[in-house]
């Protein structure tokens, strides 16, 4: 396991100064790197590829001052969190979010996750549903429904070729932090709406892109859910995906999101049995919560103050 980073105000690319707090804490056997602020009921932000906590700086200060705590938290592998050599498998990295979760002294949490966050909150709440209280997924289909949609459908192959390219050895590590990570800014901004990040936010997620070994650790889930497709884990993996979430669900999406076409989300309702809300957002991308932070944020805590979120 790796320290990849040393702490506030020490110039580190992943412990960034703001109105919220950094610290580590242990679950599933490894390392965690949180940033916090705010008291009230949790919730635990869970980013995507190929980012780290700091894609919900606009959403922290906004679930604190709406009542809640806010926790981001970066995926084993990526950001301040341990690099650990094996364990990148949805259920292993769902258990990470539920020990998270505990290591934090709640009895369960509110779960908003985006991309492969939101891939692997789908997840820990069909595994551990005592554990979260509600559901709130963006740009990101429920897992059988992003099997089915990468194998079907012949426009959402083409437009996660990325991750089928991630299946070579190597080479896509390689190229990820080459001219120092300029392929992670060319994603975040393809894969943006119409006004993508400026160069100093594409900077922010280049240099944590280019701490050692975060490259590998960021690709290595991609690895697990395609190799796996036909393998005895993987077939057992989607299977167990079956049994229906009983939790209120909000799920995301930007119109225009090229990565994630609405049509592979769209529908992945049917696995939900309880209060299920479908949120297109107009003209944005594959990161509304970071193209349009107020909308998001407003629609997010709307919900979760809502008593009875309605289907």
């Amino acid at each position: 396991m790796t320290a990849p980073d040393s702490g506030p105000g020490s110039g580190s690319p992943v412990r960034i100064d703001g109105p919220w707090t950094h610290r580590d804490v242990a679950a599933n056997g490894a390392r965690f790197h949180i940033a916090e602020m705010g008291d009230g009921p949790l919730v635990l932000l869970l980013h995507g590829f190929p980012q780290f906590w700091w894609t919900w700086r606009h959403q922290l200060p906004a679930l604190a001052d709406a009542g809640f705590r806010a926790v981001a938290m970066d995926l084993r592998g990526v950001g301040g969190s341990d690099r650990t050599p094996r364990g990148y498998d949805p259920a292993n990295l769902a258990l990470d979010i539920t020990g998270v979760v505990r290591s934090l002294g709640e009895p369960d949490a509110a779960l908003v996750g985006h991309d492969l966050g939101g891939y692997l909150a789908w997840t820990a709440a069909v595994m551990r549903p005592k554990l979260v209280r509600r559901l709130a997924v963006c740009s990101m289909p429920h897992p059988r429904r992003w099997r089915s949609a990468m194998l079907s459908d012949f426009a959402q192959t083409r437009a996660g070729s990325y991750i089928w390219g991630f299946q070579r050895p190597w080479i896509p590590e390689r190229r990820l932090i080459a001219d120092d990570a300029a392929l992670v800014g060319e994603l975040i901004s393809d894969w943006s709406g119409p006004k993508p990040p400026d160069e100093a936010v594409l900077g922010t997620y280049r240099r944590a892109m280019s701490i050692p070994s975060t490259a590998h650790c960021s690709i290595e889930p991609y690895r697990w859910m395609v190799r796996s497709m036909a393998r005895p884990d993987g077939i057992q993996f989607n299977r167990r995906m079956k049994r229906p979430l009983r939790v209120p669900t909000l799920h995301l999406h930007g119109s225009l999101d090229p990565a994630m076409r609405t049509r592979s989300a769209a529908g992945s309702g049917q696995y939900v049995e309880a209060p299920y809300r479908w949120r297109l957002f107009d003209g944005l991308g594959h990161f509304p919560h970071e193209e349009d932070p107020v909308a998001f944020s407003t629609e997010l805590i709307n919900w979760l103050k809502d008593p009875e979120p309605d289907r």
